[in-house]
């Protein structure tokens, strides 16, 4: 599975303006309108609660009109922003500018942004501008993270959400384009943690997988409140269906295709395409629990990847709700590291109050409690360490950070 996000323009140019505003609307249109070599693409009405039914596939730059003193027009401009990564770029018109809208707009990683009355000689050279892509970006891939669980229980689902939370806000100059993608299909659990509406139906893909592209896939993916995307299929309890394999990787090659991470939250189940998933994998977990059963299964998968998989990814086993008591004659570190061998990645705390009140309120660990052990271990997992001294350097040099596939 080949993931990679386009960063070259097309040959036409088009731009897409957002507006409710007849007079800015009469200026685009006298801007760009007259020429042959530029699509003018102009969408009328305010932004607020219109973020999902706006079509900005094709688009070379994207202008929104927005009023900076709505509060539901800024969120909806955040979810674009989410929705549509780092291409195209978008700018921001506005009526007014202050510090606390500019550090907004700079967490939302806007291009640019210009403040009423725009003259088109100053509104073209902008498009200009920020439409150049890097010339030595033709490609920016996705990072993936796929959690896949060694025993029932393990707690899988919970460290996929709170990875995706954690590489969702792990951007230098405000959120990163993050995904999470629940693929147990019959029991999956994602969207019931978040508290949000599952939309993903497959089954209306697969018997025309053609129709799959990037309209067809917002119209899938449900958002939560921070800013994840999330892709994830209402439950099926009496069913069990194995897909065809194409269609879940095309579907998979889509949603890496449009975000810089995205965390995979895999079912016990070994189906047809699930090698296609772990080999497209940066980063491959298998979660355990403290019990003898839990550490020999986990062994054991371990062994069975390495054998499928060759020389792809290297899985790590995360043994979760760890309890180390003095004096307890239960499974100590020492023993992990011992069943498991060179495998092992590390424990991940116990807190079962914490994580049962996030759940229960669809929130993610650090709103329920700032700098909890759990949080502190995944970051140190699946954030680099010198992550925070690397961001500073590329915010303040002004570059995008580079991501890059880990395998052939």
């Amino acid at each position: 599975m080949r993931i990679g996000r386009p960063a070259i323009v097309s040959v036409q140019t088009k731009v897409v303006v957002l507006t409710a505003d007849a007079g800015f609307e009469e200026c685009v249109r006298a801007t760009f309108g007259a020429s042959a070599q530029v699509g003018l693409d102009v969408v009328r009405g305010k932004l607020a609660g219109r973020d999902g039914s706006i079509d900005v596939s094709g688009a070379t730059v994207v202008v929104a009109d927005v009023d900076a003193n709505d509060a539901g027009e800024l969120q909806s401009l955040e979810r674009i922003m989410t929705r549509i990564g780092n291409w195209p770029p978008l700018v921001v018109v506005t009526q007014s500018f202050d510090g606390g809208v500019a550090r907004r707009l700079m967490q939302m990683r806007v291009a640019d942004c210009l403040v009423k009355p725009v003259s088109p000689v100053e509104l073209v050279r902008t498009c200009a501008r920020v439409a150049k892509a890097p010339a030595d970006a033709e490609t920016a891939e996705a990072q993936i993270f796929t959690f896949l669980p060694a025993v029932g229980g393990a707690g899988v689902t919970t460290l996929a959400v709170q990875t995706a939370m954690l590489l969702l806000n792990s951007g230098a100059q405000g959120k990163t384009a993050t995904c999470l993608v629940d693929l147990d299909f019959q029991h999956g659990a994602c969207a019931d943690y978040l508290d949000i509406e599952p939309r993903l139906n497959i089954g209306e893909i697969e018997p025309r997988p053609e129709r799959l592209d990037r309209q067809l896939l917002e119209v899938m993916l449900s958002h939560h409140p921070s800013g994840l995307a999330v892709v994830a299929a209402p439950n099926r309890p009496a069913e069990m269906r194995s897909f065809d394999p194409d269609v879940v990787t095309r579907l998979l090659d889509l949603v890496s295709s449009h975000f810089d991470y995205v965390v995979f939250d895999m079912p016990r189940t070994w189906f047809s395409w699930t090698d296609s998933v772990l080999l497209g994998s940066n980063r491959l977990f298998i979660v355990s629990e403290t019990t003898v059963p839990g550490l020999r299964h986990a062994k054991q998968l371990v062994d069975a990847i390495r054998e499928r998989l060759g020389d792809g990814p290297q899985p790590q086993v995360i043994i979760n709700r760890f309890v180390q008591k003095l004096f307890s004659s239960g499974l100590r570190r020492s023993d992990i590291e011992q069943a498991i061998g060179d495998s092992f990645l590390a424990c991940v705390p116990n807190d079962y109050a914490l994580v049962r009140e996030a759940i229960d309120r669809g929130v993610p660990l650090e709103e329920v409690k700032k700098g909890n052990k759990i949080t502190l271990q995944l970051k140190k997992l699946v954030i680099p360490q010198n992550a925070g001294k690397a961001a500073k350097q590329t915010a303040d040099a002004g570059k995008k950070l580079n991501l890059s596939w880990a395998r052939s």
